[in-house]
């Protein structure tokens, strides 16, 4: 385990998930390595950011891969499992978005936002100690903290970051297609109706609309996943507490069991998530472009 223990004395469960859920941080000095809390915008996580850039650039290079050797002919299994990938999310934003010209980014984008949290959600997969036993024995040599968590989705931090970066996409979208000052008068005007007594409560909803759109948008996926990161950790103690009784071997064989149970469980868990981040995407950008 990546648990700091010595050599006696093993952690008890408290201290075991406390320990993983502690992120490999640094504060913007880049001076010193800390243990915060699960959520503290003044610091770097580390291993979300590793995490997050390095499943990005596999996801865009299998895309690219894919699009690098498709034929007109026959396809491959890779070619047809991609293409038909392609043909779910453009149907999707077909049904959103009418302007086919906006739909020659947003598609694509979409696309890869599925891809992309998909391969980020799939780290819950991994054994819950397999990479952090590896940085246990590298990170402290390193000068590093031993703390390590691989599933960037249970970060709400990037959660968060990935539906702000949704709502400056929709702004960009209001502006272009509306222009500056026909979405700054939709911001005043609607829902409630074009009157200058109205304008004050028009702005309030629609600040707390946006609001709560990115929110919940990230809040979503994040508590998702942090939840499904929780249960693979208590079904790693129970694995921990094997031994050579009836209580242990019972440990044992309800590991194994409710380990397999929740993976192929978990399978549909992040593939879900990740299309209803998708879809939200694609519903708020098409939402940008509507009038009011």
């Amino acid at each position: 385990m990546s648990v700091e223990n010595t050599a006696t004395n093993a952690p008890s469960a408290g201290e075991y998930i406390q320990h993983h859920l502690q992120h490999l941080q640094k504060d913007f000095s880049f001076q010193s390595v800390k243990q915060t809390s699960i959520v503290d915008f003044s610091l770097f996580n580390l291993d979300s950011v590793f995490f997050s850039v390095v499943l990005g650039v596999i996801g865009c290079f299998v895309l690219w891969s894919a699009a690098r050797k498709a034929t007109s002919g026959v396809p491959g299994r890779f070619q047809a499992a991609v293409e038909i990938l392609s043909e779910m999310v453009e149907n999707q934003a077909k049904g959103v978005i009418h302007n086919a010209k906006s739909r020659k980014l947003i598609s694509p984008l979409a696309l890869t936002v599925f891809v992309w949290i998909f391969l980020m959600n799939a780290m819950d997969m991994l054994p819950v100690d397999l990479i952090p036993q590896i940085w246990h024995t590298a990170g402290p040599a390193m000068g590093f903290k031993d703390y390590m968590r691989v599933v960037p989705t249970a970060d709400l931090s990037t959660t968060l970051g990935l539906s702000c970066s949704v709502l400056l996409i929709c702004v960009f979208y209001n502006i272009k297609i509306k222009g500056l000052g026909g979405w700054a008068h939709e911001l005043i005007a609607a829902p409630f109706g074009d009157h200058w007594a109205l304008y004050p409560i028009n702005f309030l909803m629609q600040m707390i609309e946006y609001v709560a759109k990115t929110v919940s948008h990230g809040m979503r996926l994040f508590g998702n996943m942090f939840a499904g990161e929780l249960v693979f950790m208590l079904i790693a103690l129970m694995g921990g507490g094997w031994a050579l009784s009836a209580t242990g071997v019972g440990l044992a064989l309800g590991h194994v069991i409710a380990g397999t149970v929740w993976t192929l469980f978990h399978i549909l868990v992040i593939t879900l998530q990740a299309f209803i981040f998708m879809m939200l995407t694609l519903i708020y950008t098409g939402q940008a472009h509507d009038a009011h």
